[in-house]
């Protein structure tokens, strides 16, 4: 398995994932899906590209309950293992390791239910952690929902201690719990 680039020579396998109903968001993910295809029926060169971002030019970020934030730099890399079989993403503020608190961790992953099992997530975040690491992080934040055993494992997997049981800021939904768990980095 290796993380890639998403690029237009791959982008068919990934339209595939979307139209089995995967999506890369866990919170809104028919929605997502539906309009990342749309944004690549209109534009696939401009999708492509703004899966990396890393000034956050791209426009505001849309919250489960339709309010609007900032978006953060950030950038996503392609699970491929002879094609597509999952998605990672990080997202930071530059200058701190602090993130907003409707930011729910600096790394999300998403693995397609046909491709799970198989160790991918853990592998795609052991992976990234170094590319993230060059960023001068002394850490990086991940949470999961409390029920959420397989993420827990990938991230304990990857050095991931558990720092605490928090509520979700209301954008998300009333008294909504998470874990956070923490990777420490290493210095860039």
């Amino acid at each position: 398995m290796q993380l890639i680039v998403p690029a237009l020579d791959h982008l068919d396998e990934y339209i595939a994932a979307l139209k089995q109903g995967w999506s890369s968001d866990n919170i809104a993910p028919e929605e997502t899906a539906r309009e990342e295809l749309e944004f690549i029926e209109e534009d696939p060169t401009g999708f492509i590209a703004s899966l990396e971002d890393r000034e956050a030019k791209g426009d505001p970020i849309a919250l489960p309950d339709g309010t609007f934030v900032a978006r953060l730099p950030g950038y996503r890399r392609w699970m491929w293992d002879d094609g597509f079989c999952g998605s990672i993403s990080f997202r930071w503020q530059p200058g701190t390791a602090e993130l907003p608190a409707h930011c729910l961790g600096h790394i999300g992953y998403a693995v397609p239910s046909w491709k799970r099992n198989r160790g991918y997530a853990t592998k795609a975040l052991g992976m990234l952690l170094p590319e993230v690491a060059k960023e001068g992080l002394p850490h990086v934040d991940l949470t999961t929902d409390p029920d959420n055993l397989p993420s827990q494992r990938v991230i304990t997997a990857n050095g991931g201690r558990l720092v605490k049981r928090f509520t979700k800021v209301a954008a998300y939904g009333d008294n909504l719990e998470a874990l956070l768990f923490r990777i420490p980095l290493p210095p860039a």
